[in-house]
């Protein structure tokens, strides 16, 4: 009917993460070379941007490298870092033309040089774009962004006058100023595919109150039904961050 809204209108999520799993295993499945899983995968990210802008969502976060995936196959890491190079610049003109701003998560100074310089040109070519935040979590890993914002704190802390009180007064919200999130919108909703039940070190800080969502899907089959399932799910739970239902009245 017209003028009425849908429950996805009514309760979407700013701000979407998601671990793109299962690229390996569609691969195997039709005896393709684990890299032909990766370059169909890479593929879909391009569809997921526009299905998320479509959508109404602000902020897309993509876990493409953990810090973990360090330690796959040499072949297999290689070929990640150039298909990482070859879509940072296969897409700027279609971000730039579509107001997509690409920003990083990580610790990227860790990737190959060509991989890197590619990259982070296409953040500068970007950076004016104010539509939509596509958001690449590269040699990402939740513990380590902790840690690292914990090592700020206290470099913050012994540069005032009382470290100890400055510690004291330090709250949830001000610590996540420390972190590399710190100018990014808050997780909402974490969508999962592949199969598996597990964060996997993925935007731990955020998980705290994130929805979950686990699809079994593998991601180069990742359609825009399966977005919009998981947005539906998310507009169909009560965020209650603690309180009771009476309290959200």
């Amino acid at each position: 009917m017209a003028g009425k809204t849908s429950a996805v209108e009514a309760c979407l999520p700013r701000h979407v993460g998601i671990i793109m799993d299962g690229n390996g295993r569609w691969a195997k499945q039709r005896g393709l070379p684990r890299v032909e899983g990766h370059r169909r995968g890479a593929q879909v990210v391009r569809d997921v941007v526009r299905w998320s802008i479509d959508a109404g969502i602000e902020q897309l976060s993509l876990y493409a490298f953990s810090t973990e995936n360090w330690e796959r196959p040499g072949y297999e890491v290689r070929a990640l870092m150039q298909l990482l190079k070859v879509m940072a610049r296969s897409m700027v003109g279609e971000m730039v033309e579509g107001g997509v701003r690409l920003r990083l998560l990580g610790d990227v100074e860790s990737l190959p040089d060509d991989a890197k310089g590619a990259i982070i040109r296409a953040c500068e070519k970007t950076a004016h774009c104010d539509r939509f935040d596509l958001v690449l979590c590269l040699s990402y890993g939740g513990q380590q962004e902790i840690l690292a914002g914990m090592r700020r704190v206290l470099a913050w802390a012994l540069d005032q006058p009382d470290p100890a009180l400055a510690l004291d007064g330090l709250t949830v919200d001000g610590f996540r100023h420390f972190l590399w999130r710190a100018e990014l919108k808050p997780v909402d909703l974490i969508i999962r595919t592949g199969g598996e039940k597990r964060i996997s070190n993925f935007h731990l800080w955020d998980a705290a109150y994130a929805e979950l969502c686990f699809l079994d899907v593998y991601w180069p089959d990742f359609s825009q039904d399966d977005l919009r399932r998981a947005l539906d799910d998310f507009a169909s739970r009560e965020r209650r961050f603690g309180r009771i239902s009476e309290q959200l009245q």
